[in-house]
């Protein structure tokens, strides 16, 4: 049975989510709060995140991930070094018309991911226990995300022959790395660095998309 602090909970995220632009159905909004309580649950045993109080969480792992929502292209998918699923979890779910991979080396963390996407039935998320420069799907992706990975040089590196024709990368920043984005290698250009209003966060967050130099529409 849905406590009143449960109700109160989804609504607050589901109408901080629409002052980013993300319209989070009352069954996404459910299911990411249902995401949390597992991450809390596996959080004891295997540390899998820092941050444990509830409002917290709700405020950097859900909102900060949902941000990028509006940017996001489909239909395939890849966040590159998923760790504990953020942000690919929170965008499968308001984006269920993506296929989100979520790739990451430690199977600790997918072993935790593969029991969120069963436990949560999205039908819509892929798991994979890989190095990302050792990941070669049949299929590329249009859209590339990382959030507090690495930089992003070394990030492109990585997945370069990942990326479909006209896909982009879309990489989760603080504050603008200013020395990252000016060492973009050539063959890539920096298409927008766009600061995002994620509410309850005071702490500065960019979004940096990256598109080839030789294609992908802005």
């Amino acid at each position: 049975m849905t406590t009143g602090a449960e109700i109160i909970e989804e609504k607050r995220l589901r109408a901080d989510a629409a002052t980013m632009g993300v319209e989070l159905s009352a069954n996404a909004a459910t299911r990411c709060l249902a995401f949390l309580d597992l991450l809390e649950k596996w959080n004891r045993a295997f540390n899998l995140t820092a941050i444990r109080r509830r409002e917290a969480m709700v405020t950097q792992h859900l909102l900060d991930s949902l941000a990028i929502v509006p940017w996001v292209r489909g239909p395939r998918v890849l966040d590159l070094g998923a760790g504990a699923g953020l942000p690919g979890i929170p965008l499968a779910l308001a984006r269920p018309d993506c296929h989100v991979v979520l790739l990451d080396s430690n199977r600790k963390k997918t072993r935790f991911l593969v029991q969120v996407a069963a436990e949560l039935d999205l039908d819509n998320v892929e798991v994979v226990a890989a190095r990302a420069e050792q990941y070669r799907p049949e299929e590329g992706f249009d859209t590339i995300t990382a959030r507090a990975l690495a930089e992003i040089p070394i990030m492109l590196g990585w997945s370069a022959e990942l990326l479909r024709a006209g896909g982009q990368f879309l990489f989760m920043k603080g504050t603008p790395p200013q020395a990252e984005l000016e060492a973009v290698p050539a063959g890539f250009r920096v298409a927008e660095l766009i600061p995002l209003q994620v509410p309850g966060l005071a702490a500065a967050r960019h979004l940096v998309i990256i598109r080839p130099a030789d294609g992908g529409a802005d």
